[in-house]
């Protein structure tokens, strides 16, 4: 990421107006390889023939439920933090007005998995309509165990089943060691990769085993989250940024890897969620992008050189180099 800015800051330019035959020596096919069989080439492609023509300023924003964290004050256990932020899902959604919710289920209780989700759809359901997204964490080693809880929602709340706009990654993400067919499960929802897409090549093997989607992560290196998105747009998988809660500067190349990437519903950030005032300094410039107001996020601050971070204007103090460290 950092090599990424530095040559937006070379050329005096936004990196993400750089990134084609102008200031790129090699074209796609230099790095990437078509699926077998397809009619797809990357010869005399760059990577802005897949960038968004006039990204957004503002995204939906997707909302994290945690396995443990409570949905109404019935579920408080009276150890949650007093610290001004809002506890329950119900007033994180009143507060910030999110209504696309990613559930973090287990995997290995259908019985459970299958109840928190519709736990969760309940309780967004009193905001009005909601976008459900459900993550079982690449604990899920047969299809079948996604398949039935889908089919048992599609049957007995088939409202909940329309609101869930993908599946994330509920195989496990070694894709070489668990070359698991998942077409039955795509044929019921978007099927998304995750952990497994931070190489085209595994991007690649999963379309094969059936996967439809590609989730992208800045954390992943922004060289390697470009290339798989090239590859996934290039075979009309669909595609979302996912979050590892970037605080600070970590959250504005990601949120503008959404906006150029072009997804299917915004973007995930929970940063807030997790620890808000680590990123007070970056707020004082954008406020947009540390808030989310009516479940949204705000880029209309972002400007200037490389990813437009506006660094000289953000009033963070960094520790001093340690130039005796050494990488174990």
């Amino acid at each position: 990421i950092a090599v990424h800015d530095a040559y937006g800051n070379l050329h005096r330019s936004d990196i993400y107006s750089l990134y084609g035959r102008e200031h790129l020596p090699v074209d796609l096919g230099c790095f990437l390889e078509p699926a077998v069989g397809s009619d797809v080439s990357f010869a005399g492609r760059y990577l802005d023939e897949f960038l968004v023509d006039g990204p957004p300023s503002s995204m939906p924003v997707w909302h994290l439920v945690g396995g443990l964290d409570p949905l109404t004050d019935a579920d408080r256990t009276g150890e949650e933090p007093d610290d001004g932020y809002p506890v329950t899902l119900r007033d994180w959604i009143a507060t910030d007005g999110v209504s696309h919710l990613k559930i973090k289920l287990r995997g290995d209780d259908a019985v459970w998995d299958y109840d928190r989700i519709t736990a969760v759809a309940g309780v967004a359901s009193e905001f009005g309509p909601s976008t459900l997204s459900t993550d079982f964490n690449c604990t899920v080693t047969d299809p079948a165990y996604v398949d039935d809880i889908l089919d048992r929602l599609r049957s007995d709340a088939p409202e909940v089943f329309d609101s869930i706009r993908y599946v994330e990654q509920p195989f496990p993400a070694d894709l070489r060691s668990h070359p698991i067919d998942v077409h039955s499960t795509s044929s019921r929802k978007d099927l998304f990769l995750d952990e497994s897409a931070h190489d085209w090549r595994f991007v690649r093997r999963g379309r094969e085993l059936g996967w439809n989607g590609v989730a992208l992560k800045t954390c992943k290196t922004q060289t390697g989250a470009l290339l798989s998105m090239a590859w996934a747009k290039a075979h009309d998988m669909p595609l979302m940024v996912q979050d590892l809660t970037n605080p600070m500067l970590a959250q504005i190349p990601h949120v503008r890897l959404a906006a150029h990437a072009g997804t299917i519903a915004g973007v995930e950030s929970n940063g807030m969620q997790f620890y808000p005032e680590a990123s007070r300094p970056e707020a004082a410039v954008h406020p947009g992008l540390y808030r989310r107001r009516g479940g949204r996020l705000d880029l209309s601050t972002l400007g200037g050189t490389g990813f437009g971070y506006r660094i000289e204007e953000i009033g963070r103090t960094l520790p001093p180099p340690d130039w005796n460290a050494r990488v174990q």
